[in-house]
């Protein structure tokens, strides 16, 4: 029994264990977020709705047809004046009628209107494909920088819970120091402040860590918030190899919001189409099937009964409209020239953008190269100060300096790295590239 139970506690505890130390890859978390995330499920159901619009019937192509039935009735007080003979009256008298009919309508040319109808159903179909990608395009972008940032914490905690080591190691060699009477109080005590400093900002770092992991199991909409995040990169990795040139082309070409802006151009045009159909006449059919029952309360007949058939055509063309359709024409030719002029101006604005993270990713690249080259120098002098120390040939103040100088170090290079990181994604969604990280 005992045997048994073992088992059963081994056979639970043990996926479980495994489940949660599955390591993800930067894809692996963004192709979950695609898929669960709420924010791109409703974008995707927007989509949907769109996709759903693009329809003849919609646009106008097809006819309607509608099924009638009525009862009405009249109950008047009659009275007659025949040109002869004496006056009749008739009172209450109750006339009914009751109907039933099948109509048909169906506006065969309106002006090339229901043409220009369908093109502009279809420009909103590709609007709402770009606002998915739109969408896609930020949930990447913000996955990608929540899944650095956590790795940034990650390495910080890492950085302080080496500085607590090396706290730890000098208020040891203090302590033993004190104890034989070599070192002094305040030596022992500012080391004993140190070290307890040095714990404080970890204890800090775990709970910085413990935030970024729960943001980003809510972008991931993660069943857990608290799922543990075993990620495979441990480092900060970037492309070094960007062309300047060749990205900016693919900024002016792709990028989404200047993808949106055409298609918003493209929308007032047909608009103004619309406004033009009015020069041109319209054709418009109609038929039907329909019973009519006519019940009469006084007169020769009682009642009269029609079945049958109904149809009609019209063919219309406005004169007039008191200068409207003009109107309307230099109205929807104004918008047009604003939509041009808000393309250009978004698009300066890209340029500008993208100059600007250019600037910046260049420049903490620099940085980059130049803290890796203090955090060697630092760690240097910290080894060749901890010796000294050892040795007594070292103050415990000179010691605390060099282990701050080696935690400044790695904590600017670190920022370095995930700055440079932030940089590069940005490019990427100016250009409209950040299905990089699909890959």
């Amino acid at each position: 029994m005992r045997t048994s139970i073992i088992l059963i506690i081994i056979f639970t505890i043990v996926p479980v264990l495994l489940k949660s130390q599955e390591i993800f890859t930067l894809k692996q978390c963004i192709d979950t977020g695609l898929e669960k995330n709420y924010q791109i499920r409703i974008v995707r159901n927007n989509q949907k709705i769109s996709d759903n619009n693009l329809s003849l019937g919609n646009a106008g192509y097809l006819p309607t047809l509608d099924l009638s039935a009525g009862y009405s009735g009249t109950l008047n007080n009659v009275t007659q004046y025949p040109e002869t003979g004496d006056n009749l009256k008739d009172k209450n008298v109750h006339n009914q009628l009751l109907n039933a009919g099948i109509n048909l309508n169906w506006t065969v040319f309106e002006g090339f209107s229901i043409q220009t109808n369908n093109s502009r159903l279809k420009e909103l179909q590709k609007i709402g494909e770009l606002n998915t990608r739109l969408g896609v395009e930020d949930l990447i972008s913000t996955l990608t920088s929540e899944y650095y940032n956590y790795i940034q914490q990650t390495i910080r905690l890492k950085n302080l819970k080496s500085a607590v080591d090396l706290s730890r190691e000098r208020l040891r060699i203090v302590e033993e120091r004190y104890n034989i009477g070599v070192s002094s109080r305040l030596d022992y005590q500012q080391a004993r402040v140190d070290f307890n400093s040095d714990s404080s900002k970890l204890i800090q770092q775990r709970e910085v860590v413990f935030s970024a992991r729960i943001r980003f199991n809510q972008i991931l909409a993660m069943d857990s918030i608290e799922t543990e995040l075993n990620v495979e990169d441990t480092i900060i990795l970037f492309d070094i190899l960007m062309n300047k040139e060749e990205l900016l082309q693919k900024a002016i070409s792709g990028n989404i919001y200047l993808l949106l802006a055409q298609k918003e151009k493209d929308i007032s045009v047909l608009d103004l189409k619309t406004v033009q159909a009015q020069n041109y006449p319209y054709l418009r059919l109609n038929a039907g099937y329909g019973y009519n029952q006519n019940m009469y309360g006084t007169g020769t007949y009682k009642q009269q009964n029609n079945l049958g058939f109904n149809y009609g055509v019209t063919l219309g063309y406005n004169i007039f409209d008191g200068f409207n359709r003009s109107r309307s024409k230099e109205n929807a030719r104004i918008v047009i020239d604003s939509k041009e002029l808000a393309y250009q101006e978004l698009e300066l604005s890209v340029k500008s953008d993208f100059a600007d993270v250019w600037m910046a990713y260049l420049n903490n690249m620099k940085l980059k190269n130049l803290e890796k080259e203090n955090i060697e120098t630092a760690r240097d002098n910290y080894e060749i100060a901890m010796d000294r120390y050892k040795l007594g040939d070292l103050s415990g103040i000179e010691l605390r300096e060099a282990q701050n100088s080696l935690l400044e170090a790695e904590e600017r290079l670190i920022q370095a790295q995930y700055k440079t990181k932030l940089c590069e994604i940005s490019i990427m969604q100016i250009c409209g590239q950040l299905d990089i990280y699909l890959k």
